[in-house]
């Protein structure tokens, strides 16, 4: 009962980073130059740098490539507010 487990875990978490690694290329080739305007002109050694993050965060970066959010948003946490002239 246990390995079956184990086995359940271990082949989701290889779906997981498949579609990771099949969302990643196509979005590090063309989908970061519309999200991050810094990202705009970068080369070929900063999209293989993000590449692994972006396979391994793809959910939010699906998110907000289709709702064409450009910017992060701005935290509101305690720090930041009080820091506010």
């Amino acid at each position: 009962m246990l390995e079956t487990w184990a086995k359940a875990i271990v082949y989701a978490l290889t779906v997981y980073a498949s579609l990771g690694l099949v969302f990643a290329v196509p979005f590090v080739w063309s989908g970061v130059q519309r999200l991050d305007s810094e990202a705009q002109g970068s080369g070929v050694g900063f999209r293989l740098l993000i590449l692994p993050g972006v396979a391994a965060f793809w959910p939010m970066f699906l998110y907000r490539w289709r709702r064409r959010i450009a910017e992060p948003p701005i935290e509101t946490n305690p720090h930041r507010l009080s820091s506010k002239p």
